[in-house]
């Protein structure tokens, strides 16, 4: 007989039985009535338990925290920089934990523990009772409790019967594989405190610091109290209920036996002693990196099948551990120095005071503000108390006024990574200065409007007129470049000199004839490949926000005369026994700037370290090597920037604040040489020192074997014949020959020592000007989109030369387009050639491979 055949039988003959009883509600109520109804609600909840088993987890290895290995970010040379945690804990043995802790947990939280199997059915019944009669009650062991520390997304946390049910199928599971003390072990090691404190361990160090085994009674029972609810018992700010709490353990462990009567009346009147410390995870010495790194590597672990945090994989990176130690030291030590410059100007009174326009702004900014002002606060009333309060003014000054640097270092022969600093202390500001800022450049970025000149025919001997500069932009709008309070000399200057001194007027007037289109394009080309350029003249200038990293890998494609290599930081992934998971080889290297003209710029920045802004490379940090360089400082000092390369290393360093409109308030530390330039200086003198990079490395200019390239000088020389030559041109005996004389400098070779600092002229550098007598344009120019290309050309993006500005040859002729070259003469303007596009791939960006 089939099933649905027996179901109908058994129905059809006990029809007559239900009819009757319906018929004698009465009969319902008797014995037998009763005991048959709670033998079918028992078989329901038989089969509900059964129903529920396979939702329930399954217990592998409930000490799988003990375990899990956190995945290690590591050197080039195997030395650790980070490690990915879940949690911050450290798991120690049940022996190594103090008996007062133990005995507290059982004593309070399941005093039949070693009696039963995980259920405590007397608790249970006991908490039901309470529970319905109005006084709500826990019941679950320190099993259960396990159970949904361990797996609180499987169990769940509702107070509901089917949680109630999984959690107890659980609690069973675990009870029927692990022993009483391995359990105690885990829930003790798993356990939360708060504070980012897991585990006895952490919790010990934290509330007392001491470590587990050292805790006494008194600490024991104040950190078993918590567990009813760590944060309303949280002894740090809630004392008074801390120690109520933890007076209630001590009874239940005088109850228990675990305390004598009288040790129990002493212990009671100790006051709470916490000595907390809050336990910050180790960062190494590369967090920014690592938190920078994390997203990439935790997309590569699931596309994998791998956890970041319990495989223990190993992360191996391109990061020099020498040079990243160096590099923390250096901006460690320069910002406390900048620090005190800072404080000292901002305390005075002139500086920060309550009738300060800036500082009433911060204030309406800030967070005590907002929450009065959303109280129901008049803003007005807010605004006035606020500035009345020198203790928040105080705080907020501090907060505002704390000086922050980056620090980057690349090789730019390859483009790895070999130290990365984002910030003065990654516990005080976790902001990375590196790649997540974006600041203007000031003239660091200057190199770009001469590489675009060079790459077009001119020569670092071509000379412009160091004149009053007009340049107008249209719309009524003017832009006035000057070199700060210093006049021009009304003298000729070479390219090369107007590079060295950093001279906004000659930079201006060699924009005009490059055009910001092309130079847009260059900077593009060669690294700064991530942020929006506007295509405007004062672009010249480094008008247009770009991170640090994008200006080293882009002083890297000089370094290496011409060729980009894309910053890379990981070379491989191995998991825990060493087997290599993926290797990731480096992308293919670009030709983005023709040789000559890497050459000449690479050469013409020799002069900024020779005797230009960035002499004290020389003369302060004694440094002989063949090495190039620019300084940078943006209007009123807001942010310092320097950049240095080596045949073998490329570092560049920004100072500044997070805020723009805080400034160190002073024209000399705020420039470029005197606040960034510190930093490379350092790390490049100690890494000289400690032959981490060679001394006697140089430079190697190649000659460019190109049927192009000849027959441009080919055609370039019979102008020259037929005009004649250029002031300072390949004729004269002097490289430097028809440059503006500077007060006091002394022409240098490259590599050569320079002379004392005390003898050495202080040159320095003018900050970006704001345009002067100008109206808003009805249209703006564009931006260069993310593949490089300008949203809209227009001949307004590359004027021609205007009145005023002296040109000492004519243009010279045009080369053949190349790939992402914009043709900015009047015969072919505003022609583009499209960049070649980049290669495809959902690849991180630190996680390169070949196209």
């Amino acid at each position: 007989m089939s099933f649905p055949a027996f179901l109908r039988t058994r129905w059809a003959a006990l029809r007559p039985v239900w009819a009757r009883m319906l018929q004698r509600p009465e009969k319902l109520l008797s014995l037998h009535s009763l005991l048959w109804a709670l033998i079918a609600a028992g078989l329901a909840m038989v089969l509900y338990v059964l129903v529920l088993i396979p939702f329930t987890p399954g217990i592998r290895d409930i000490r799988k925290a003990k375990m899990e290995q956190p995945a290690q970010l590591v050197a080039a040379d195997g030395k650790l920089l980070a490690e990915y945690r879940w949690v911050n804990r450290a798991w120690v043995p049940l022996s190594e934990i103090a008996p007062p802790v133990v005995d507290a947990l059982i004593a309070t939280e399941d005093h039949r523990f070693y009696k039963h199997w995980g259920l405590d059915w007397r608790r249970t019944a006991s908490a039901l009772v309470r529970t319905l009669g109005g006084d709500k009650q826990g019941g679950s062991t320190i099993t259960q409790q396990l159970a949904r520390n361990l797996y609180p997304e499987e169990i769940g946390r509702a107070p509901t019967l089917t949680r109630k049910i999984k959690e107890a199928i659980t609690a069973l599971k675990i009870e029927a594989l692990y022993s009483k003390d391995e359990i105690l072990e885990t829930y003790l090691n798993t356990v939360p405190f708060l504070y980012n404190a897991y585990g006895i361990e952490m919790a010990a160090r934290t509330y007392f610091d001491k470590s587990a085994d050292q805790l006494n009674v008194l600490e024991s029972a104040t950190l078993i109290g918590m567990l009813k609810g760590t944060a309303y018992y949280n002894p740090v700010l809630n004392p008074e209920r801390a120690q109520a709490r933890r007076n209630t353990v001590l009874s239940q462990m005088k109850k228990r036996g675990k305390l004598a009567e009288a040790e129990y009346a002493a212990l009671t009147k100790r006051p709470l002693r916490i000595r907390f410390e809050r336990q910050v995870e180790t960062a190494g010495p590369a967090p920014h990196l690592a938190q920078q790194l994390r997203k990439e590597l935790i997309d590569w672990a699931d596309r994998n099948g791998y956890s970041l945090y319990a495989d223990g994989l190993v992360i191996r990176t391109t990061i020099d551990y020498r040079l990243q130690m160096l590099a923390n030291q250096a901006v460690a030590r320069q910002g406390r120095a900048l620090q005190g410059v800072a404080d000292t100007a901002w305390a005075a009174r002139s500086a920060w005071n309550a009738k300060s326009p800036l500082v009433q702004q911060l204030v309406r900014e800030s967070a005590r503000y907002e929450s009065a002002v959303a109280k129901g606060v008049a803003p007005e009333d807010a605004l006035k108390d606020l500035l009345g309060d020198p203790a928040f003014l105080r705080i907020l000054r501090q907060e505002k006024t704390r000086v922050q640097a980056g620090f980057m270092a690349m090789d730019p022969r390859t483009g790895e990574v070999r130290a990365w600093v984002g910030s003065r202390d990654f516990a005080q500001d976790p902001f990375d200065h590196v790649q997540a800022a974006r600041r203007q450049p000031g003239s660091t970025f200057k190199p770009f409007v001469y590489g675009a000149a060079f790459d077009q025919g001119m020569l670092p001997t071509d000379t412009l007129m160091d004149t009053a500069v007009e340049i107008p932009l249209g719309n009524k709008q003017v832009w006035r470049p000057t070199d700060g309070n210093k006049p021009p000399s009304e003298m000729p200057m070479t390219l090369r000199d107007g590079l060295a001194y950093s001279k906004n007027t000659i930079t201006a007037q060699l924009m005009q004839q490059v055009g910001p289109l092309r130079v847009a394009q260059l900077a593009r080309a060669m690294g700064v490949r991530e942020s929006k350029l506007d295509v405007v003249p004062s672009l010249a200038l480094g008008t247009s926000p770009v991170t640090l990293k994008e200006m080293v890998a882009a002083y890297g494609a000089i370094a290496s005369a011409g060729s980009y290599h894309a910053p890379r930081v990981i070379t491989r992934i191995e998991d825990k026994n060493g087997k290599v998971l993926e290797d990731f080889a480096p992308a293919a290297p670009e030709r983005v700037l023709g040789l000559t003209a890497a050459q000449q710029l690479r050469d013409a920045m020799r002069g900024v370290i020779d005797k230009g802004t960035g002499v004290a490379i020389r003369s302060r940090y004694g440094i002989t090597a063949d090495v190039a360089g620019k300084t940078g400082t943006t209007q009123d000092n807001t942010d310092g920037w320097f950049i240095l390369m080596h045949p073998q290393l490329v570092a560049g360093a920004w100072v500044g604040f997070n805020d723009g409109r805080i400034t160190l308030r002073s024209d000399y530390w705020g420039q470029g040489a005197h606040s960034a330039l510190p930093m490379v200086g350092e790390v490049f003198q100690q890494a000289l020192r400690a032959k981490v990079i060679d001394s006697h490395q140089r430079f190697i200019d190649e000659n460019e074997s190109s049927w192009v390239g000849s027959a441009v000088a080919g055609v370039r020389n019979w102008v020259y014949d037929l005009f004649g030559r250029r002031t300072g041109g390949p004729d004269a005996p002097d490289r430097t020959a028809g440059a503006v004389p500077v007060p006091g400098a002394t022409p240098a070779t490259p590599g050569a020592p320079a002379p004392a600092e005390a003898e050495q002229p202080e040159i320095t550098e003018a900050p970006l000007v704001p345009l002067e007598n100008a109206t808003p344009r009805a249209q703006p120019l564009p931006p260069v989109t993310d593949d490089g290309l300008p949203e809209a050309a227009s001949p307004e993006m590359a004027p021609a030369p205007q009145p005023g500005i002296v040109i000492s040859t004519p243009p010279p002729p045009q080369p053949q387009p190349q790939p992402g070259i914009v043709v900015t003469t009047p015969v072919q303007r505003g022609v583009v050639v499209p960049a070649p596009a980049p290669a495809q791939g959902n690849v991180p960006f630190f996680v390169e491979t070949r196209p």
